[in-house]
């Protein structure tokens, strides 16, 4: 059985993240719903250059010409910058090479329509069914007048964003600042791969990948704000459980494929903590995404403290060791993949800490068989890492965005009982190592959404 709730736009101008509508609750005010930011979609005609037919001289046709012009060859790469043709006559037309275009900010955006204009050209050829493509491309005149979750700049110079007509396609975008935005991300180049990036206002996360043709960007743009977890559209019986956890001391795992929305869930969850109980939180990033720094006024009368680190040359074990000895009461651990991170992780979460992380994985048990092989790599006996996890664990979520203009989450779930005196039947599954979750899920969803509590209370 999976939990889906009532979908939201993609397009979250003011948070610059997925945003996902909720059902309003009667006892908390329903959040205003933001203004989609269209782009203007200009769809510029796709001219082919006419092909040179070749010609039969007549008797009376004059057969040395002094000037014939030369049509530049296509290039290797759809990709690649236009050449400008040039006139030459028949003695250097062998020796002549045409000019390339010099890429200038005068230039540029001619340059960079033309690169389109070749892609979209490329494209145009039918398909293998017989059907046209018809592309489209998104002008603006700068990156901040147009909303965006991911955007991928190549080698060529060409910046790509998703294509919401569909669910997986991407279109061209051309805007006016692209030179700007390329000089940026080469300065901020700190030397890892993956780099935090400020442009215009709006923080980036990027991650700079080295190609066969050559560098390619690719750039999340980071919300303004951390969401308020009541409206990111998950099922409000597994908030509520999940806002319950606060005081506990465990481990919470959030679970999923790429660009499903798990950091923005754990930061809104853990933000959710410092506004009710205070406390002090620390982050361990690659880099921080999510704005948590800072101080917060708590519910219960006390401040909450959040400082968020990153994390320099994949040295995750080393952040999670500075973080224990800076008495946190919360650990944010930005992603569990590398076997010292999963390993430090479960120490962590045995020593009276809450360790709130996302994992890369296709299901719940996925989720937890991926830290015990991570474990384990580290040094760690299986068996002794199985039973790491079972004593540690609190919940594992594993959270998908289904559909295309419009998303909306679909999440599996599975608690231990909190309290670490009771007989649990998830931790005896874990320890087991035969992680089968699929009946006690289906029980704990039915109970949540029946509003009764997943455990008893030990009298």
């Amino acid at each position: 059985m999976f939990f889906s709730r009532k979908p939201q736009n993609l397009n979250d101008q003011q948070t610059g993240s997925i945003s996902l509508e909720t059902t309003s609750n009667s006892n908390r005010p329903t959040p205003i719903e933001t203004q989609h930011n269209t782009a203007q979609l200009s769809v510029p005609p796709v001219i082919s250059a006419p092909q040179p037919q070749p010609i039969s001289p007549s008797p009376n046709a004059h057969v040395d010409s002094p000037i014939k012009t030369v049509p530049t060859p296509p290039p290797a790469s759809i990709y690649a910058r236009p050449t400008q043709q040039t006139e030459t006559t028949p003695h250097d037309q062998e020796t002549k090479a045409a000019p390339t275009t010099k890429l200038t900010q005068a230039n540029v955006a001619a340059t960079a329509s033309s690169d389109v204009q070749r892609i979209l050209e490329k494209m145009k050829a039918p398909t293998a069914t017989g059907k046209n493509i018809s592309p489209h491309v998104i002008k603006v005149p700068s990156l901040n007048s147009i909303f965006f979750p991911d955007l991928w700049l190549t080698p060529e110079g060409v910046m790509f964003i998703r294509d919401e007509r569909t669910k997986f396609a991407l279109v061209p975008l051309q805007t006016d600042d692209q030179l700007d935005f390329e000089k940026a991300l080469e300065q901020g180049y700190t030397g890892s791969s993956s780099y935090a990036l400020k442009f215009a206002g709006e923080s980036y996360r990027v991650e700079r990948v080295v190609t066969t043709t050559g560098i390619q960007y690719n750039c999340r743009k980071m919300p303004r704000n951390t969401p308020d977890i009541y409206d990111l559209g998950l099922p409000e019986p597994v908030i509520n459980y999940l806002v319950g956890l606060a005081t506990e001391s465990g481990l919470i795992l959030m679970g999923g494929p790429t660009g499903m929305g798990k950091t923005t869930t754990c930061s809104a969850l853990i933000k959710k903590y410092l506004e009710n109980e205070g406390g002090f939180l620390y982050t361990v990033e690659d880099p921080p995404e999510m704005p948590l720094d800072g101080l917060y006024a708590a519910k219960n009368g006390g401040l909450g403290l959040c400082k968020q680190t990153p994390i320099e040359n994949e040295r995750w074990g080393d952040g999670l060791k500075s973080a224990l000895r800076s008495k946190p009461r919360y650990i944010l651990v930005g992603e569990i993949r590398t076997p010292e991170t999963a390993s430090q992780a479960l120490r962590a979460a045995t020593s009276g800490h809450l360790v709130i992380s996302t994992i890369h994985a296709n299901s719940v048990e996925d989720a937890l068989n991926s830290v015990i092989k991570y474990a384990t790599a580290a040094g760690l006996q299986e068996s002794l890492a199985a039973d790491l996890l079972g004593r540690g664990i609190l919940g594992v979520v594993h959270q998908k965005l289904e559909g295309i203009r419009v998303l909306k989450p679909v999440i599996r779930c599975a608690f231990a009982n909190p309290n670490p005196a009771a007989a649990d039947q998830m931790r005896m599954i874990i320890r087991d190592g035969k992680i089968n979750l699929s009946t006690l899920m289906e029980m704990q969803e039915t109970k949540l959404h029946q509003g009764k509590p997943l455990f008893k209370e030990i009298e």
